[in-house]
């Protein structure tokens, strides 16, 4: 592991301690940027898998540990950034298993990425974003033995993931930063052809 990875890790830290002061946005369903899983979805697709699994670890564990320290209302059970209401919370650790799980979706889209096509990378972020709050509301449901879908829950899922997403560029730019002061490329095809292209 080198010390781009570290950063990596230090990144998603620093996120999970900024998530505690992201703010609730009223007039558009209670939807807020979701610091830790932003951060982690535009890292993820600049490494390999090893170092991609070991930030969904912590990046998981943090994301359920800071509401074991810290545990939300009675009301806010389950994940109090987006869900209101669950009757019960959910077993700790299963956020390890959804940021693997959208770790390895990000990881799909490489090439794309590799090509200098980061903006579909951003893209794909809150489509990545709104699947993992969607698997983890139905997990929700799953504990409950009910599943209720209103078109509020909708509109605030779908909020966050675009408020998480126009966020994206931001975090790439950080990451590009961090690459170069590391040594570390995570620049790629197009953005080499392109370059090329405009030194001829």
């Amino acid at each position: 592991m080198g010390w781009y990875h570290l950063s990596l890790v230090c990144l998603v830290v620093t996120a999970c301690i900024l998530q505690q002061f992201s703010p609730a946005f009223e007039s558009l369903y209670e939807g807020r940027i979701l610091v830790v899983p932003l951060v982690f979805l535009c890292a993820a697709v600049t490494v390999h898998a090893g170092p991609m699994l070991l930030l969904a670890f912590i990046g998981g564990f943090l994301w359920d540990a800071q509401h074991v320290i810290t545990p939300p209302l009675e009301e806010l059970r389950g994940n109090p950034e987006v869900y209101i209401d669950p009757n019960e919370d959910v077993i700790f650790g299963y956020s390890i298993i959804l940021y693997a799980m959208m770790g390895f979706f990000m990881q799909g889209i490489q090439p794309l990425f590799r090509e200098g096509k980061w903006h579909i990378s951003a893209l794909l972020s809150g489509l990545a974003i709104f699947l993992y709050l969607s698997v983890e509301y139905l997990f929700i449901t799953f504990v409950r033995g009910d599943l209720v879908l209103t078109r509020s829950l909708f509109l605030k899922i779908s909020f966050t993931s675009l408020l998480t997403m126009f966020l994206c560029p931001v975090v790439f730019w950080a990451l590009y930063g961090l690459a170069g002061l590391f040594h570390h490329t995570i620049s790629y095809e197009g953005l080499t052809a392109t370059r090329r292209g405009a030194g001829d």
